[in-house]
């Protein structure tokens, strides 16, 4: 499948005035690897002030960089018949109980076995075109290693509406998670802008300036003293990329199992990543105006370990 060729067009404001072009181009398009910004360097794709440069061209306040983004081949996704955990569903919206290990919609390298295969395969053509062949329906994501609730739309109405409700923060979102330490403090928040490392593009970072809004209220649930981790609740007023775990780790308390933000070396459990679920997903429905509310049941792994934990 051939997807629409792209172009891309920028004024240098002066928060970038003399970064590297392909400095600037990752920042600002953050889905795009260095490699491939690299290439569309090589390749003469990029132009400052209607001329070619290359990577470590330095642009100005007032520059004008354009890129054209070749058409890229989409392969063709499939439905496959993989069992839902269906919390809610109607005729516009479903939410579902997302495994661990199973990645919300397909990218480079998990092209099969991603909730979007699944949701295609139970939904057949009712899902929302809004964000493309590659996710349809999909409004917001966890990670692949997150368990619990997330909401998918089947139409382009119910998608721009509850688009519209998480954009306002109005969606109730609560996770449960076990993180390292003993945090001393019955509740807390953290109120810390989230960014994109500049160290590793691959890690979000508590940042001072340059970052997105990020709220994140937490409440002790069980302290584990003997060995060293608390149970917490998070209450979510935004949604950044990995925006608990960073949060987290920013006081010092990364998740149990988290492989990106916590210590290094495995935990001595077997989790497959952090130890998150989204326990909890409220939104008003986006026809009949009604509060919905689900909840997701721990899965067995995180319940085994607050049976095992003392």
């Amino acid at each position: 499948m051939e997807a629409s060729a792209e172009k891309f067009e920028f004024v240098v404001t002066d928060e970038y005035d003399g970064y590297r072009i392909d400095k600037l181009i990752s920042e600002l398009i953050d889905s795009f690897s260095r490699t491939f910004i690299q290439k569309l360097i090589d390749d003469k794709k990029v132009f400052c002030n209607n001329r070619n440069v290359k990577a470590s061209f330095h642009v100005s306040e007032g520059d004008h960089v354009f890129m054209e983004i070749p058409p890229l081949s989409v392969p063709e996704i499939r439905p496959e018949d993989i069992p839902l955990d269906i919390l809610y569903e109607d005729n516009d919206v479903i939410v579902v109980n997302k495994p661990k290990d199973m990645v919300v919609h397909p990218a480079a390298g998990h092209y099969e076995g991603t909730l979007v295969n699944a949701l295609m395969y139970h939904c057949r053509d009712n899902l929302s075109g809004i964000n493309g062949v590659l996710r349809p329906g999909i409004v917001h994501r966890i990670d692949k290693d997150t368990t619990g609730s997330i909401i998918a739309c089947k139409n382009d109405r119910a998608h721009q509406e509850i688009a519209s409700q998480l954009k306002a923060h109005t969606i109730n979102r609560v996770y449960h998670a076990i993180c390292y330490g003993i945090i001393k403090e019955d509740e807390g928040d953290i109120d810390a802008p989230i960014g994109r490392s500049t160290q590793d593009r691959k890690k979000m970072t508590v940042v001072r300036e340059g970052g997105k809004e990020a709220f994140t209220h937490y409440k002790v649930l069980k302290r584990f003293e003997q060995d060293g981790f608390t149970y917490i609740e998070c209450r979510l007023k935004t949604g950044r990329t990995h925006q608990i775990r960073v949060h987290m780790a920013s006081i010092g308390h990364p998740l149990l199992g988290d492989e990106v933000y916590g210590p290094a070396g495995r935990s001595r459990f077997k989790l497959n990543g952090q130890c998150l679920h989204a326990k909890t997903l409220g939104f008003i429905h986006p026809v009949s105006g009604e509060y919905i509310e689900t909840e997701a049941p721990l899965p067995d792994y995180f319940s085994h370990l607050i049976e095992i934990l003392k």
